[in-house]
């Protein structure tokens, strides 16, 4: 009987033995295949990064290759151009805006014009024809208050280019000498060079032209029977003036 009972007792014990280890194995695999989980989830989770850090690079390399380029554009930026100047010496030809003369102006008026003839330097035109300009009526002195005589002197004052207006220095003097009892005026320029009247002069009130001679080079502007009228000189008239400093235009 004791054996028998032992031999039960026995079994059962095995059987609660086999039981627990049957329960250990699972629990063991239940965490085998968590672990794994786990790790297969963290490894998903950590792929992306490297992609997403890609882009982030090659913004960064973008960046850096766009300031390098912008900074290599500002390195190799041009030099301003140089201005171009008009020498010294230079004739600029102008038609008068409105008539001008001894008796019809007063010194210290103004007086409007148009380039006549484009400028050149070096075969490129730097002032174009029908360029706006003003000058200024130096003196005008009417007939008969310097014995018998008129005088009248202008200058040019700027030349607008390009929509700039620049200031310019001219020898423009004009001036009418009469001797006792002649009918002649000869007008004579400056020291430097004076303008040159190539248009016609006009006397008294009838407003008839009665020619010019040019004479920029050598000073004489030219002369004509005037008599003891006043000088005047119609619009339209074409006065060349000699500049006294260069001029330089920037573009």
């Amino acid at each position: 009987m004791r054996s028998g009972v032992a031999r039960v007792a026995a079994a059962q014990a095995f059987h609660k033995f086999s039981e627990m280890e049957v329960i250990m194995r699972s629990r063991l695999l239940i965490l085998s295949f968590g672990f794994c989980l786990v790790i297969s989830l963290a490894g998903c989770t950590n792929k992306p990064t490297p992609a997403t850090t890609e882009p982030e690079q090659s913004n960064q390399s973008a960046s850096q290759a766009a300031n390098s380029t912008t900074g290599n554009k500002e390195a190799r930026k041009p030099e301003a151009a140089k201005p171009i100047v008009v020498p010294t010496g230079t004739i600029l030809t102008v038609r008068l805006g409105e008539a001008v003369g001894t008796k019809i102006s007063q010194s210290g008026q103004t007086f409007s014009a148009t380039l006549a003839e484009p400028v050149q330097i070096a075969g490129e035109t730097v002032i174009p024809a029908g360029a706006s300009a003003s000058g200024t009526v130096v003196e005008a002195i009417p007939a008969g208050r310097f014995k018998g005589g008129s005088v009248l002197r202008l200058k040019l004052d700027s030349v607008t280019i390009n929509g700039t207006q620049h200031t310019i220095q001219t020898s423009a003097l004009l001036r009418s000498q009469k001797g006792k009892g002649k009918r002649t005026a000869t007008f004579i320029g400056g020291g430097a060079g004076v303008g040159a009247l190539i248009g016609g002069l006009a006397g008294g009130g009838k407003g008839a032209a009665i020619g010019a001679l040019a004479g920029a080079g050598a000073g004489t502007a030219g002369s004509a029977f005037t008599g003891n009228r006043d000088v005047v000189l119609p619009a339209e008239s074409a006065v060349s003036f000699k500049l006294e400093e260069p001029l330089e235009i920037r573009k």
